[in-house]
């Protein structure tokens, strides 16, 4: 019996490479597609709650940071509540003679609007200039606690990086629980529609590199 004209023994071996070729692009294509719109999901992570020594706001994206913070306080899950300082643009601007209130100030602020006492904030020193630096310095903070575990507030997008950096960079005797501030509007689902949710997954990637390769780059000085 002859062979139908459809049969693969009758297609030329150039133009079964071209569908096979065309085929692995589709998948290819396919697999690529869904792995750009499922990062802003993988980039979110959060860690089971325990109560802890401290509740620590990371720098950046106030308000919505210290407002979880202040929740986390108010629900009972640690007595204080611990900020970091940024060392600029504050070290920049009092060399040029002027006036500047940290970013610290007005998340205590904020803390003490949402019901956090004065006495239960507390401003580590010294200064930070990255997520590193932070984990320095809550690390050195802990050292000197009976109770070694902390609540790190942050923005959803920046939650794998912290942990990462929390796993690679804390004393291995201190527990840190990774927290993403509710009020955050990123869009993980959809979080190309947005000039600014689409900045923070781009920034937040090339810090995932640079942490998995040792922080290499130094930061922004």
């Amino acid at each position: 019996m002859a062979a139908s004209q459809d049969s693969p023994a009758l297609v030329p071996p150039r133009k079964r490479r071209s569908i096979i070729v065309a085929a692995a692009a589709c998948c290819f294509t396919a697999l690529a597609l869904a792995a750009f719109s499922s990062v802003g999901r993988w980039l979110v992570v959060e860690d089971p709650l325990a109560k802890a020594r401290a509740i620590a706001v990371l720098s950046g994206r106030m308000p919505v940071r210290a407002m979880e913070a202040a929740k986390l306080y108010r629900q009972g899950y640690a007595p204080e509540v611990w900020l970091t300082h940024s060392a600029e643009p504050g070290q920049a601007l009092k060399a040029m003679g002027l006036a500047y209130e940290g970013e610290e100030v007005y998340s205590a602020r904020v803390l003490i609007h949402e019901g956090v006492p004065a006495e239960a904030i507390r401003v580590l020193e010294p200064p930070i200039v990255n997520t590193a630096d932070e984990v320095g310095v809550l690390g050195a903070a802990l050292a000197h606690e009976q109770d070694r575990s902390v609540i790190l507030v942050t923005s959803k997008t920046h939650t794998r990086r912290v942990r990462l950096l929390w796993r690679k960079l804390a004393p291995p005797d201190c527990r840190g629980m990774v927290r993403a501030a509710g009020e955050d509007r990123f869009d993980p689902r959809h979080w190309w529609r947005s000039s600014g949710d689409a900045l923070e997954v781009v920034r937040e990637i090339l810090g995932l590199l640079n942490a998995w390769a040792g922080l290499p780059l130094a930061p922004a000085r």
